[in-house]
């Protein structure tokens, strides 16, 4: 049956954030066999559905079998971004071929293109960042922290700005980063930028506007409307946050933004610290419909090398080998469980394993297994009151409970009196040892309850303390930074492993416990072996691991991902942290009479 008007009219949603497909009675049944195409897109009205923009995009061929095609309407504003759009994922095709020259801008040039109100010194790497990434249009900056990405990003936007692409900039990045954001502007134009932080209404006014992840999805109303109503840039600073993607509240919103932006730029020096699956979010965010598809394709057959090479042209990065630091000594050191932690440890194994082969399906009680097991392998007594309050979510587990009759219970109760666990003893020693020699020491713990008792066992050295329950965090850090009696700063990497610099007084650093996040673990290593350090400083990072327990499955596992990413970064620094080399205990030679002493010196409520 012939029919008149229009058979599918094709715009945005009402939130402007998803794409929104009206029919009438004669096509539901068409729209909804359309719809098969898009697995995030729902049935809004009887008549009606959504799909979001990057799904929409990516799969925008299935249109060509709609049974009327010649009535088929577009409203014009999303009919003009969606061919933006596919342009864009063409270019990025053509690149990928070696079809286009993708330095439209040299690195020469770079100077002469900024904005007359630049006044920020740039190294030649950065120069050679800012030119690919200008020619690229959108793109990803993955180099290494200390690298400048701040400033790369600020000199491309005045370039973008200059060229009128964009009028202002708005940038997604966690709490701390807003400083470097802040003082960057400052130091590099002389006619200093409004930056202005997210407060629930932006204002017009603002050439630069913060926001951080956590905020992002629920003020996705007035940040749409802010960045409709001009041209605007869009960075997503320490992007491996919304490696999730749309399966994640930080990725879902970052990716109903992107399209509504000009242009599009990542920033994280560890893109795929899982494998493949996280750097697909991140470079669909930068070209939505096609990113995934790229990397799909580049690293199908697992050949890693061409992987790289395939996707090279779609990324800038500084290495640290460019940056010319001095090396980083990294070192393992294993510690054997005395007999009555190794019982218990061995009887939670035991109780877990059963547990576990049931919750195969179950990631989030294999997780909780796992950290307990982490949590046991550096001390049991972590377990009887599970984690703080303060920890970060993807670190909470309750208190394992253990009923009185249970022989566990009573070991548990026997430990504190008997052995002190061994990672401490070795915390202590290192600590000691490095304060004679006036080197300060950063330790990493991962739990917050580990964190306290650390700062009681090593309160003879003025210990700094920063975990997410810390009120005063900037006094603490001010304190290790200026205190020479301060020799050692307690913290986990959920909190501190991001946005800080220490490697001007620190060059330290004992991991007590490592989980399996990479990143994470890359990122908190760069917090004392930065740009800016001495060519003859020393910088000794030791990992703390107990022999036969989950600390060797974490090892080799962070191993793996390291070398993945290293490859596919074409970053041999990268893959050689993977495999520290094994260096023996400070605390081998003690003997029981050391130990006793110890445990009279540490013996106090706050530890049983």
């Amino acid at each position: 049956m012939e029919h008149n008007g229009p058979s599918l009219i094709i715009g945005f949603d009402l939130t402007r954030t998803q794409a929104k497909l009206e029919t009438v009675n004669q096509f539901r049944e068409n729209l909804a066999s359309l719809l098969a195409a898009f697995p995030g897109g729902q049935m809004t009205e009887r008549l009606a559905a959504a799909i979001p923009i990057d799904e929409f995009i990516g799969g925008v061929e299935a249109l060509v079998g709609w049974p009327a095609p010649d009535s088929v309407v577009w409203e014009d504003s999303f009919r003009t971004l969606v061919t933006e759009m596919i342009n864009d994922a063409e270019r990025s095709e053509r690149l990928l071929a070696g079809e286009e020259d993708d330095l439209v801008v040299h690195e020469e040039d770079v100077a002469g293109e900024l904005d007359p109100t630049w006044t920020g010194d740039l190294t030649p790497f950065q120069r050679r960042d800012i030119a690919k990434l200008v020619s690229l249009g959108h793109g990803a900056n993955f180099s290494v922290p200390g690298a400048g990405k701040t400033r790369v990003a600020l000199a491309a936007f005045s370039i973008f700005r200059r060229r009128q692409r964009v009028k202002r900039l708005l940038v997604v990045c966690p709490k701390s980063a807003y400083e470097a954001w802040q003082e960057e502007s400052e130091k590099c134009f002389a006619s200093a930028l409004d930056v202005q932080v997210y407060d629930g209404r932006p204002s017009s006014s603002a050439d630069v506007l913060l926001v951080n992840y956590e905020r992002l999805e629920r003020s996705l109303g007035s940040i749409t409307d802010w960045l409709e109503s001009a041209p605007t840039m869009m960075i997503l600073d320490e992007a491996h946050r919304m490696k999730l993607g749309t399966a994640g509240v930080y990725g879902a919103a970052c990716m109903a933004l992107g399209p509504l932006s000009v242009i599009r730029m990542i920033l994280t020096g560890t893109p795929a610290p899982n494998g493949p699956k996280d750097l697909e979010s991140l470079l669909a965010f930068v070209w939505p419909g096609r990113g995934k598809r790229v990397v799909n394709e580049a690293i199908d057959g697992g050949n890693l090398i061409y992987a790289s090479r395939v996707l090279k042209p779609l990324y800038t990065r500084t290495t640290k080998h460019e940056l010319g630091l001095p090396p980083v000594s990294l070192g393992m050191r294993m510690v054997d469980l005395p007999p009555l932690h190794r019982e218990i440890y061995d009887a939670i194994v035991g109780r877990f394993t059963a547990r576990a082969e049931r919750s195969r399906s179950d990631f989030d009680a294999l997780g909780r297994t796992v950290l307990r097991l982490i949590m046991a392998a550096t001390s049991p007594a972590l377990l009887s009151e599970g984690t703080s309050r303060y920890e970060p979510l993807s670190l909470q587990v309750p208190p394992l409970e253990i009923p009185i009759s249970d022989p566990l219970h009573t070991l548990l109760g026997s430990l504190s009196e008997y052995e002190m666990p061994p990672k401490y003893q070795e915390v202590l020693a290192i600590v000691r040892e490095n304060a004679g020699k006036n080197r300060k020491t950063l330790v990493w713990a991962s739990f917050v309850r580990s964190i306290t008792t650390l700062e009681v066992l090593l309160a003879d050295f003025n210990p700094a303390v920063v975990h997410g329950g810390t009120p005063d965090r900037d006094a603490q850090i001010d304190a290790f930074r200026t205190d020479p009696d301060c020799a050692v700063l307690i913290s986990n990497p959920a909190t501190l492993g991001e946005g800080i610099s220490l490697h001007q007084v620190c060059h330290d650093a004992v991991y007590v416990d490592r989980d399996f996040q990479a990143g994470r673990f890359l990122q908190s290593l760069d917090r004392i072996h930065r740009l800016g350090l001495a060519p003859d400083t020393e910088t000794r990072i030791t990992i703390l691991a107990a022999r036969g327990t989950v600390d060797e499955v974490v090892a080799l596992r962070l191993n793996e991902k390291l070398e993945f990413m290293g490859k596919l970064l074409d970053d041999a620094s990268v893959q050689q942290l993977g495999d520290p080399f094994e260096e023996p205990s400070v605390i081998a030679g003690m003997d029981a009479a050391d130990v006793k002493a110890l445990l009279r010196h540490v013996r106090k409520p706050e530890l049983s």
